[in-house]
């Protein structure tokens, strides 16, 4: 799986769980540049991505997260 593909698959998981279809995930965004994306949401979309690719994030790895880039970099290794 590309880093493009997982782009698109955390931002289609992100637009379900905010309804809001305008969302558009980049490497470089932070949870503080999309709009109602709170700690709850955050850890909604961590479980909801690990079930979508079958993986496990540690709890140090989820709160290390910066960027989106982060977490595609890496999930990439986990489905490795």
């Amino acid at each position: 799986m590309t880093d493009q593909n997982l782009l698109d698959l955390f931002t289609r998981i992100l637009r379900d769980l905010l309804a809001n279809d305008a969302i558009a995930l980049h490497a470089d965004t932070t949870r503080s540049d999309v709009p109602d994306w709170d700690s709850f949401t955050y850890v909604n979309f961590i479980v909801a991505v690990e079930m979508e690719l079958g993986i496990k994030f540690g709890v140090a790895d989820v709160e290390s997260f910066k960027t989106v880039g982060d977490i595609v970099i890496k999930a990439r290794a986990l489905l490795k």
